[in-house]
This record gives C-alpha cells, structure tokens and sequence, in this order.
C-alpha cells in the first residue's frame, strides 16, 4: 500500500485493484471551483471523483482507478464530469 499527499489530502492507493481512497483532511474544507479540466489536473494529477464513483469507459480501455476521492471537490466541479460518472477530469 502507498500514499500520496495531495493539498492536504492523503490518499492511499490499496496494493490489491489500484484504488483511490482518500482521508479527509483541509482540502475537503477548501474546495475549489475549478475553470476547467487542464486547471484541475494541475492539482489532481488524475482527477477527482465522489465517493463510491467509478469511471465509465468504453470497449477495452481501462478504467482510470487512482482520481482522488473528494466529494465537496467533486461537488464544486460537476460541470467538469462530460460523462456524468462521478469523475471529473479523469486521466491517466
């Protein structure tokens, strides 16, 4: 198992599927609107996604399983989910 801090979020990566698990912390407080997808990667390197979301892919790609998990981010951000699964910004 690793971890990663993001502006003031640890995020665990579980060892067993890749996951993103995130334990709130002053991010979840300082949410931010974000203007678009290329504003919001610069500090959610792979997005960030609601709790309990997984991302929508088609045919034989693989789900992007490693976005932050922060549901007052998210919630700032929904214009930014084209897909509306519960990620935003998704990305490799």
């Amino acid at each position: 198992m690793g971890s990663t801090l993001l502006r003031g979020v640890l995020v665990l990566t579980l060892a067993f599927g890749g996951g993103a698990v995130a334990v709130a912390g002053p991010a979840e407080a300082a949410a931010k609107k974000y203007k678009n997808c290329t504003a919001l990667n610069k500090t959610y390197k792979h997005g960030v996604g609601k709790k309990g979301a997984k991302d929508k892919v088609r045919g034989s790609t693989k789900p992007v399983t490693n976005f932050t998990v922060s549901n007052s981010v998210y919630a700032k951000n929904t214009h930014l989910d084209r897909d509306k699964d519960g990620v935003a910004c998704e990305k490799r």
